[in-house]
């Protein structure tokens, strides 16, 4: 059963406060580029609708800011136990102990047409951006429920930018889908963006990974650029490189994660069913 929100009669979307800084090092989270100079209104739009989509895809898994499920609203309690709990609640909030960590956090970059929201469990952001993505190719999906963003690109994890720790975060990214025991021979390509980034080369940066895959020759998987099962993805900004794995309906049904691309496609595709039915 997924969590009910409770009703406040009060317009019920969180206006979140974007912090300004940099994407630090062992960090989860999805990259949005946008519209220029509209980044702090995509990323209220995308706040919107991650918020929307956590609930939707995690509700069981989330906990309410009263330390239990969303089931317990639905528990008889007396009037004395509902005053207790709202003020243990109360009290939780001031004391001193560490505050729960956000699952969602918008960061600005002051980067232009580029935002960065980090994400923390449940969310994983490879599944998560992959299924918000299949739900807009759906051609029953005829709101585009954005209006700034255009390409979303997860991140699993993320490190300093040095060869040392590219080769760690690599190995930890490419494990589950490259490294499995008996998994089948892939053909695999990897896509470097540099943003604000001239730490590494891309050369090297393309090289390390692709021993990584191959860990050091022992897996015979192979480079095919165009058809290949599985892409690694490489985000570099400022002094941090960020990875994820996408599968190859990146590349076609899902139009490389770009929203505007997949709505464009669709109206395309239903301009020419009109033309025919003339």
């Amino acid at each position: 059963m997924k969590r009910a929100r409770e009703s406040t009669g009060t317009d019920s979307k969180k206006k979140y406060k974007f912090s300004t800084g940099i994407v630090e090092p062992c960090v989860s989270g999805i990259y949005a580029t946008c519209a220029r100079k509209h980044e702090k209104q995509a990323a209220q739009e995308l706040a919107d609708l991650f918020e929307e989509k956590l609930e939707a895809y995690y509700g069981d898994e989330l906990v309410d800011t009263s330390g239990g499920t969303g089931n317990d609203v639905n528990r008889e309690t007396s009037v004395e136990d509902q005053i207790n709990r709202e003020l243990e609640a109360l009290k939780a909030q001031h004391t001193s102990g560490p505050k729960k960590k956000e699952i969602l956090k918008f960061v600005d970059l002051n980067c232009e047409c580029v935002i960065f929201c980090k994400t923390r469990k449940p969310i994983e952001p490879e599944s998560f951006v992959h299924r918000l993505m299949v739900e807009f190719a759906d051609p029953k999906a005829t709101h585009k429920r954005t209006r700034y963003v255009q390409k979303l690109t997860p991140i699993v994890f993320s490190c300093n930018a040095s060869l040392d720790e590219l080769q760690k975060l690599a190995q930890r990214v490419l494990k589950p889908h490259f490294h499995e025991a008996g998994g089948p021979t892939l053909k695999f390509a990897i896509e470097v963006t540099r943003r604000n980034f001239n730490t590494i080369d891309k050369m090297d940066i393309i090289k390390e990974v692709a021993k990584q895959v191959g860990k050091n020759g022992e897996l015979a998987h192979e480079v095919d650029l165009k058809n290949y099962d599985k892409l690694v993805l490489v985000e570099c900004f400022k002094n941090n490189i960020g990875m994820s794995v996408v599968d190859s309906d990146y590349r076609t049904d899902l139009k490389k994660y770009n929203i505007q691309q997949i709505f464009e496609a669709k109206l395309k595709k239903d301009a020419a069913k009109a033309d025919t039915t003339k």
